[in-house]
């Protein structure tokens, strides 16, 4: 199979910072050309989200925008506006996540649009949805950990609010907004018809809170942060050695039993059946836990994965984002992409065996704005 299965698709990306620019490069690096629309004053908001910087642009930048074109357009200005319109019209799909309401400001309606061109997909990323008392709210990663609950099981108990360290709601929404397209674009083979594909930060943020909300649902419980740990599974978290933290995953009852076999001093937990079945290790959490902790705390990182390998217990070292640069394990699934000198992060799958890449770089801001003025004019 081709590692570029989108080869001939154009889609036109109005958009900035993570979501839609996210949904654009893991489009580019299937194989679509994605033309990116930019302000011409200020650019992706991204370019500047710095330092550290490359080649004038924030490397945050270049990270979510490999293998597109940029072109500037002024909205204001009635020509550029057409030229957009022409841009809308000429490709097989449009992602936004612009603020609510500026399209529409400009006199760019989606149900128009689409009557103009029954099989363009138009993809929608919105802050918290079309309808309801926030929909005209503007809304970024942080605001949709908070509202949708994911903060509330992060971090530590009686301790400040702790947001995850990445922007999973913002790429997360990025990556519903593919999934969405690329339904539509299974149907539009059928069908030869489009459609209008929206997804928005407040539902991706509810999504990843499927399983905290299906337990509210059933019993009530409100669930609290567990910091590294599960709500769901004991022992499931990190616990500190000497020389650093393991992350230890005894998922199942059958691993619990080999983890106090394999470490010193917990056989005797091993042997204690009030400890014998998950569902009671975690009833039994604040018991358990700082037994496990007080009997891995002598040993190091090495010494208690040598054990929990032996004992085919899961486990690894917590690692610093130096290491897991350099890790032999990084560089062996062959993530790491070369393209402009540099080395960035591909797409986390492969198809036959290949990941799929654009090769490309990031492009300056309006570096295309000859060439697609004059393709479009």
């Amino acid at each position: 199979m081709n590692s570029a299965p989108l080869h001939g698709l154009t889609i036109l990306e109005l958009g900035h910072s993570v979501a839609a620019p996210y949904a654009g490069l893991i489009l580019a690096e299937l194989g679509a050309r994605v033309i990116k629309v930019e302000n011409p004053a200020t650019g992706d908001y991204a370019r500047g989200w710095g330092p550290p910087f490359l080649d004038e642009d924030a490397t945050a930048f270049h990270a979510l925008n490999r293998g597109k074109e940029s072109v500037t357009v002024d909205f204001a200005d009635p020509e550029q506006l057409a030229m957009l319109r022409r841009l809308i019209q000429s490709s097989d799909a449009v992602l936004q996540n612009l603020r609510p309401g500026l399209l529409g400001k400009f006199g760019i309606d989606v149900a128009e649009v689409r009557a103009e061109k029954p099989e363009l997909i138009w993809c929608d990323i919105g802050a918290f949805g079309k309808d309801g008392p926030l929909s005209r709210k503007p809304g970024y990663d942080p605001l949709a950990q908070a509202s949708s609950g994911i903060m509330s099981v992060t971090g530590e108990e009686d301790r400040p609010p702790v947001r995850v360290g990445v922007s999973l709601v913002d790429m997360g929404s990025g990556m519903w907004t593919v999934i969405g397209l690329l339904s539509a674009l299974v149907e539009r083979q059928r069908s030869g018809q489009g459609a209008h594909v929206a997804t928005s930060l407040f539902e991706t943020g509810l999504a990843w809170m499927t399983i905290p909300l299906a337990a509210h649902a059933v019993s009530g419980e409100v669930r609290k942060p567990h910091g590294s740990g599960l709500a769901e599974i004991v022992p499931y978290q990190a616990f500190q050695a000497s020389d650093g933290w393991v992350m230890i995953a005894a998922g199942n009852d059958k691993l619990f039993g080999k983890l106090c076999e394999a470490i010193p001093g917990l056989a005797g937990i091993g042997a204690d059946a009030r400890f014998k079945l998950n569902r009671d290790r975690v009833i039994l959490r604040t018991e358990l836990v700082p037994q496990i902790a007080e009997a891995i705390r002598p040993m190091t990182m090495a010494e208690v994965g040598e054990a929990l390998d032996r004992a085919q217990v899961p486990n690894c070292p917590l690692l610093r984002i130096d290491q897991v640069w350099s890790h032999p394990q990084t560089e062996a699934v062959g993530i790491l992409a070369e393209a402009g000198n540099h080395k960035w992060v591909g797409l986390p799958f492969s198809i036959d065996d290949r990941r799929p890449t654009s090769g490309g770089i990031a492009p300056t801001l309006g570096a295309h704005d000859q060439q697609i003025r004059q393709e479009f004019s």
